[in-house]
């Protein structure tokens, strides 16, 4: 596949040729995009490496390093633009630092791909018959498990979770998102085969595209938890209180008010989750009055609360964003996944210096420590994740099997109307789904989300709206194969076939 017959059709070979195989590897980034939510068009997800990895046939390393380096300008550049909404509009930066640092951010996503396809035009050049597609697939699931990692990780737009509405889902319980992209990666790649395969190469390929997907199927009428115990009552505050109003002096007490309001008006279910940072003031600040009165309150009708709020430990003067569980007991889950430039600066005492010249506004979070993200509400574990820590299926699992529901709560405020917002839904959904547990989804200002436990989206809240999503929630038990391997599964089978397919091809 690495290069093409000197007897195949003029067309292909015109359609990769220079400036044009360049313009196709583009495009195949951006119509990736559409793939995910809220477009949903999950098709595109096998076009997009179709047309990248058609690209790649037959070329230079180099040439085969930009086109990759497109393709992830195309997609990131387009699936992201949204980080410069947060750095922009509620950074009080400047709007071209603001794009700046969004185009870093875009660079660095985009060599992953590229580094693939030089990888692939170096070392596959007299590949044959199947070993371009297994590399391809091991490939792809490899430098998206890198993203998920490297100086901390950013695993957006990883393409299984633009799968969750196809057959191909089945998958995720088994071998998680990496897996599902490891899948659709063979998927494009046996297509792009098609073109230029022999007859019997051809069968072959079509014999392994239906078994893929005849697997997909049956892998989803299969149920990997049962239900534990009896279904309780959620409510979930959507404030929808805006970012840049959120921490004003002057609006302090509103926010006190709204909250406390919304909780006393719902006191009739078992459970009441706020959302992450709900409350803009620290834990010991509100806890002997406010949140003691509402606790008091709350436990007359048997309800639990949970809340996101801002923690200083006294002691050691660290702070960290966590959640505090209020019912017979009080409990602590502080955020163990922060965001880089975010909540953290990494790499400090180097480059700190040259960020305070851009006057960018960081916080100066701590990692909490727990082993298990666990805290325990209405008589139910919940495994816990605040923010983007649901973008870690590695860390999800930390809390399972012990815990019978998952709970994120997360501020989508910072990135406006734009995408985020539904991508961030989807990959809880695919938290759900990889573990088979239903996920509670409680935003400021949307969207929150009732996710059953196959990714199913029950009940959801409107965006930028003051809402209050009510829900009957079934906890479940049971221990999917991937909450046992985690990604190792997948990772070592890649890194396997990487080695068979070097050995056979020397």
């Amino acid at each position: 596949m690495s290069h093409i017959p000197e007897t195949q059709s003029h067309k292909i070979i015109n359609l990769i040729s220079g400036i044009k195989g360049d313009a196709v590897a583009l495009t195949a980034g951006v119509l990736a995009v559409f793939s995910f939510a809220p477009f949903d068009i999950f098709p595109l997800s096998f076009l997009a490496l179709f047309l990248l990895f058609i690209s790649w046939s037959g070329i230079t390393p180099g040439r085969a390093f930009r086109r990759g380096f497109l393709f992830g300008t195309g997609m990131f550049g387009v699936g992201v633009y949204w980080v410069h909404i947060s750095i922009h509009e509620f950074g009080n930066t400047g709007f071209i630092p603001a794009v700046l640092l969004t185009f870093l951010l875009v660079m660095y996503m985009a060599c992953y791909p590229a580094l693939l396809g030089y990888v692939f035009a170096r070392f596959c050049k007299q590949a044959s018959g199947l070993s371009p597609v297994f590399f391809l697939a091991s490939g792809w699931a490899l430098i998206e498990w890198m993203r998920a990692w490297i100086m901390t990780g950013f695993p957006w737009l990883n393409l299984g979770y633009a799968q969750l509405n196809s057959w191909l889902a089945g998958y995720a319980p088994v071998i998680g998102v990496y897996g599902v992209g490891f899948i659709i990666a063979m998927t494009g790649a046996l297509l792009a085969g098609l073109l230029w395969g022999n007859k019997k190469q051809n069968i072959t390929s079509l014999i392994l595209l239906v078994t893929i997907w005849l697997g997909g199927f049956v892998l989803n009428m299969q149920s990997w938890s049962t239900p534990d115990g009896e279904p309780i009552k959620v409510a979930m505050l959507q404030g929808n209180i805006g970012q840049e109003m959120k921490w004003r002096p002057e609006k302090r007490q509103a926010t006190f008010s709204l909250y406390e309001k919304l909780t006393l008006e719902n006191l009739d279910q078992d459970l009441i989750i706020w959302p992450e940072t709900a409350i803009p003031a620290l834990y010991h600040q509100v806890a002997d009055q406010f949140l003691e009165r509402i606790r008091q309150v709350a436990q007359k009708t048997n309800t639990d609360l949970l809340i996101g709020i801002p923690y200083m430990d006294q002691g050691t003067q660290k702070y960290y964003n966590s959640m505090v569980a209020l019912g017979e007991t009080t409990d602590f889950y502080h955020k163990r996944h922060l965001v880089p430039f975010g909540e953290f600066i990494p790499f400090k005492s180097v480059i700190g210096s040259v960020l305070d010249i851009l006057q960018i506004p960081m916080s100066d979070f701590s990692s909490g420590e727990q082993e298990k993200p666990i805290l325990t509400i209405a008589n139910n574990k919940a495994g816990i994740s605040i923010c983007y820590e649901d973008a870690f299926g590695e860390e999800v699992i930390d809390a399972l099997p012990e815990a019978s529901l998952l709970v994120n709560v997360s501020n989508d405020a910072w990135f406006g109307d734009s995408l985020a917002p539904h991508q961030h839904l989807q990959i809880a959904r695919m938290r759900a789904l990889e573990t088979g547990r239903p996920m509670l989804r409680a935003t400021n200002t949307g969207i929150s989300a009732i996710i059953d436990e196959r990714g199913n989206i029950t009940s959801t809240s409107p965006q930028f709206k003051l809402h209050v999503l009510k829900s009957i929630v079934q906890p479940m038990q049971g221990e999917t194969p991937y909450v046992k391997w985690g990604n190792w599964f997948i990772i070592i089978l890649s890194l396997a076939l990487l080695g068979l397919i070097r050995l056979r091809e020397k």
